[in-house]
């Protein structure tokens, strides 16, 4: 019935659907396998992508031929740079999306892969020979037989969903959880854990008083996240502020006695930096109010997401609290906020191309991992797809360090240190985030996966090289030309900043803080006619480059020296119990991580430096 595949997808989640895609596109048969077809690449929390550090990381999924950034650019509703204010480092791009038409994009570029095929059943086990995964087990008790096996099951396995004193089994509202797979895996001798994610309520976008709350447009000149010609729309919705008050904080505690958070029936780790509307009265008692965000789920619905108000409250309570916030108060909900619990398994037995220590050719990818947000999951989901394809094919791993983008820092995070709630990529995470920008990603990364060997790369990187070439031209344009007094006191007097006194070079100039380009060129008709020439994120580029070269340059000394531990292999049978000289908690971490070079090393909780100066004197360095 079934042909063998080469890898196999379980969960049609962010990651799955990458997953999938990034093995096809690498040549491997894939099978795709969903509870449901009809959610596949479904939003289930916010309908949104991107954000601080989480639009970096979209960024660099395009630059590796991965579908998230086109389809977000496809499906939004309204586009925002966050951290403008901030430097480059800090922007990070965010689209609000059309819920629908995101999931019904992801399906119709998967179904348009020749190389993916689907199969529509709780998928129950996975079959194990000779410390191999060669395939599945399913509901009804087929076996399909696969190379390798890539798990993303997001927060269906033995997910229990929490509504006040409610609780019943369930994925996601109105579906049924997935058992089976956390059972087999015990047995096979892996750890697991529980962790817990919430979601607010949806109401009815015609039942509020917008006049009440704050607009918040979109950006007036429209950014997007892949870095090819992707479909956009050309017109955009605004978004909304609202706050709570001391009046809705009341209301909300008098159900408190019957949150599952606080009586204790949640036994899950919950997201620190995205805590329930309960969780913030709280911790963060001293506040009168906290900011709601009234976010539109798409063009054709009148259904509204409330950000912020994430809450496993009796729904009474829900509903009367909700109410009592400004522009809601004649509030009609569509379904009330819930918590969920499910299972995943500590990353910490993971390898750091995603495959699993005890099981071969077995990939974890996605909230199994320990993980929160579509984003962090997608990533996974590709490097994990990849990794599967040349596991099989038996070639190197494709790993990325964490001085190469977002996506190998998080990875690293979790390999070494693993979590014990759910992970949350912040920008303050990258040690090297002024090289990580979400302006460079596909020069950073589009070249490896061309080298990868991946399909459709030809046109990616001719515009990656043409990109090099304009910001050269650009560069080498601003080091050259001159300005004069004349020219640019006036601007420069408005600014605050010391008028020229003789002719100087462009690039002095635009050196000073609070210069920039774009002010520039409406003084500078040379300067205009040369910059008319490129788009405006290559300008933007090629002036980051100009005026943080220091910083960047001191950066990427760092990374030289970092990369210089990197390329120090450890052999898989090295003997650390065998080193007296390490300390008891290096000798136990490095035994469980096995790290594959001694930079790996460094980066494990408990190993000291001067543990890694043993392995290095060991090694003969």
């Amino acid at each position: 019935m079934f042909p063998k595949y080469d890898v196999i997808v379980v969960g049609a989640g962010h990651a799955g659907c990458e997953a999938a895609v990034a093995a096809a596109n690498m040549g491997s048969k894939v099978l795709l396998a969903t509870m449901n077809m009809n959610t596949i690449a479904q939003m289930s929390c916010n309908p949104a992508m991107g954000g601080v550090a989480k639009g970096q990381i979209v960024r660099e999924i395009d630059a590796l031929n991965g579908y998230s950034g086109i389809i977000s650019d496809y499906s939004m509703v309204q586009f925002r740079m966050l951290n403008k204010s901030k430097g480059p480092a800090m922007w990070s791009p965010r689209t609000q999306s059309d819920r629908m038409m995101f999931a019904a994009k992801w399906r119709q570029m998967l179904e348009a892969n020749e190389n993916i095929d689907f199969w529509q059943e709780m998928i129950t086990g996975i079959i194990v020979k000779d410390g191999r995964c060669c395939g599945i087990k399913t509901g009804i008790g087929l076996d399909i037989e696969g190379a390798s096996v890539v798990l993303t099951n997001g927060t269906f396995l033995n997910g229990l969903i929490h509504i006040g004193d409610k609780q019943f089994g369930g994925g996601r509202a109105g579906e049924r959880a997935s058992t089976g797979i956390t059972e087999q895996l015990m047995t096979l001798g892996f750890e697991s854990g529980r962790m817990k994610t919430g979601t607010p309520p949806r109401v009815d976008g015609r039942s509020l008083d917008y006049s009440k709350m704050e607009t918040q447009p979109g950006d007036e000149v429209m950014g997007r996240f892949s870095f090819t010609d992707s479909e956009m729309p050309d017109k955009q919705l605004p978004c909304h502020i609202t706050y709570t008050s001391p009046e809705v904080h009341e209301e909300l505690k008098t159900g408190f006695d019957r949150s599952p958070m606080f009586n204790g029936r949640i036994k899950g780790l919950g997201p620190r930096y995205c805590p329930s509307i309960e969780d913030k009265i709280e911790r963060f008692s001293d506040r009168d109010r906290h900011q709601l965000f009234v976010e539109p789920e798409g063009w054709n619905t009148c259904e509204i997401y409330v950000n912020g108000f994430s809450s496993s409250l009796p729904e009474e309570v829900q509903y009367t609290s909700l109410r009592k916030v400004a522009g809601f108060e004649n509030m009609k909900m569509f379904r009330p906020g819930y918590a969920i619990e499910y299972d995943f398994f500590p990353p910490t037995q993971l390898k750091i191309n995603l495959e699993t220590k005890l099981v071969k050719n077995l990939f974890f990818a996605g909230q199994i991992n320990g993980t929160t947000g579509y984003e962090e999951a997608a990533c996974q989901g590709l490097m994990a797809g990849v990794n599967a394809h040349l596991a099989i094919n038996e070639k190197d791993p494709f790993v990325l360090k964490r001085s190469d983008a977002y996506i190998g820092v998080l990875i690293d995070d979790l390999v070494n240190k693993g979590t014990n709630e759910p992970y949350r990529m912040f920008t303050s995470r990258a040690e090297y985030r002024i090289l990580l920008r979400q302006d460079n990603a596909d020069l950073r990364l589009t070249p490896l996966a061309a080298e990868l060997g991946m399909v459709n790369m030809e046109d990616r990187m001719k515009r990656v090289e043409a990109k090099e070439d304009y910001v050269k031209s650009i560069d080498k344009y601003v080091r050259s030309a001159s300005v004069t007094p004349d020219q640019l006191n006036g601007y420069l007097a408005n600014i605050n900043s010391a008028v020229l006194t003789q002719k100087v070079k462009l690039h002095s100039v635009l050196m000073r803080p609070n210069v920039y380009l774009e002010e520039l060129r409406p003084l500078l008709p040379d300067l205009e006619q040369e910059l008319a020439k490129y788009d405006g994120e290559t300008v933007n580029l090629a002036e980051v480059g100009l005026k943080y070269e220091g910083y960047i340059r001191k950066e990427q000394e760092m990374v030289d020296k970092m990369n210089r531990l990197e390329e120090v292999i450890i052999k898989n049978d090295f003997e650390y119990d065998a080193l007296q000289s390490l300390s008891a908690e290096a000798r136990e971490k490095l035994n469980k991580i096995q790290p594959r070079t001694i930079g790996q090393a460094s980066r494990i909780s408990g190993v000291s430096p001067s543990d890694v100066s043993v392995l290095l004197v060991h090694m003969g360095r």
